[in-house]
């Protein structure tokens, strides 16, 4: 596809600005990002795919040939070499040859698997090395006019995944049931928006992270996931779909609290109020033309004014992966730019209780776009 062929010339140009001859992708995000390659195990299994990205030259995919039919199927790339287990030098074979003649190689610092890595540091001196992690982040921030497509049709998901989690939750009902509505609910939006919008085949509608939630004395439990405890009226209960929204592989940020008949305590709702205050101002703050640390003040402002510790970052950016750059927190000064997909955070903790709500947004040109949406004043959140 154009969008793919453009990705990858735009790494290429900035390779040459950087004096980088070979650039070794091994994230499969960004593997998918400039390729359009996936799949469901990569290194879980401990089988390395390797994008070799040439400043002037072929692009080369190495992946394993258990996966060659998908590779051939979606990869746009010049060439793929796939390999066997225990056959020959496997995935080493083909980079010798890569980077035989390369002046400089380009690695993804924090990201590529040690195994590879390790390797990688027998072919080549340390001095030669050039992290290309920045590039590609720096590449991703701005999102295209296909990736915000899938931004919004990822909040669509994520909606219909609240909405079905909010009616789940009630007195004597097991965590697990709220997790399999979200999960029903979820697949079904995905299948109708792929099935309208999308021609690929390849692509699952299902939903495959386990629900994180958590209810009364788990409340405090940030990434609890869902068990089979019976949840009581006038407890909270939090659902987060962080994990879960990630429909045509783009990712988002959604967080909502909830009670069930009444709040058993008053402490909740004033804790409750501050952190729905405090993702108010972040939003209030964010804009094109301001720092991501800014829109963290504003929000931890709220919070610390209230009497409560300095909270965690307030957001971050998220597409094809869980967490992009840049971050809603304290030392990042990136400039937020139209194009950016942000989750937004507002959330209070005290040792009894954390409530926490959580929004994807796009920036535009004059502040931003809603693309999670689900009520939040206190009297909506009572179930």
């Amino acid at each position: 596809m154009k969008m793919f062929a453009q990705r990858l010339q735009g790494l290429r140009a900035r390779m040459r600005d950087t004096g980088m001859d070979v650039a070794l992708i091994t994230d499969e995000d960004n593997v998918y990002y400039l390729t359009g390659y996936f799949d469901y195990l990569h290194m879980d299994f401990g089988r390395p795919t390797v994008l070799i990205v040439r400043a002037e030259g072929e692009t080369l995919l190495v992946t394993p040939t258990i996966d060659l039919n998908t590779a051939q199927a979606t990869a746009h790339v010049d060439r793929i070499s796939a390999w066997n287990d225990g056959m020959g030098e496997e995935w080493r074979a083909e980079l010798p040859g890569a980077l035989k003649t390369a002046q400089t190689v380009g690695i993804e610092l924090e990201r590529m698997p040690p195994l590879v890595r390790t390797y990688i540091d027998e072919l080549v001196s340390l001095e030669k090395l050039i992290n290309a992690s920045p590039i590609l982040a720096d590449m991703r921030m701005i999102k295209s006019s296909q990736e915000l497509q899938l931004a919004r049709h990822a909040g669509q998901v994520a909606n219909a995944m609240m909405q079905a989690g909010r009616d789940a939750i009630a007195d004597g009902t097991p965590e697990y049931e709220v997790a399999l509505a979200t999960t029903q609910a979820g697949t079904r939006k995905a299948a109708e928006l792929l099935s309208a919008y999308y021609d690929d085949r390849d692509m699952s509608p299902n939903t495959h992270f386990l629900q994180i939630m958590a209810s009364g004395d788990t409340i405090t439990k940030t990434h609890h996931r869902a068990t089979t405890r019976i949840m009581r009226r006038g407890e909270p209960v939090f659902l987060c779909f962080c994990g879960m929204t990630n429909f045509h592989r783009f990712k988002l940020g959604f967080d909502r609290t909830f009670w069930i008949g009444d709040i058993g305590e008053k402490l909740q709702e004033k804790v409750y109020e501050v952190a729905v205050a405090s993702q108010a101002a972040a939003l209030d703050a964010l804009r094109p033309g301001v720092t991501a640390e800014s829109v963290h003040a504003a929000y931890a402002e709220v919070i610390q004014s209230a009497g409560f510790e300095y909270p965690f970052r307030c957001g971050r950016a998220t597409g094809f992966s869980f967490l992009e750059q840049p971050q809603l927190v304290t030392g990042d000064k990136t400039v937020l730019k139209p194009g950016m997909v942000l989750a937004v955070d507002g959330s209070v903790s005290v040792d009894t209780f954390r409530a926490q709500v959580g929004d994807s947004v796009i920036i535009t040109e004059d502040g931003w776009e809603a693309v999670t949406e689900h009520p939040k004043s206190v009297s909506d959140v009572i179930l």
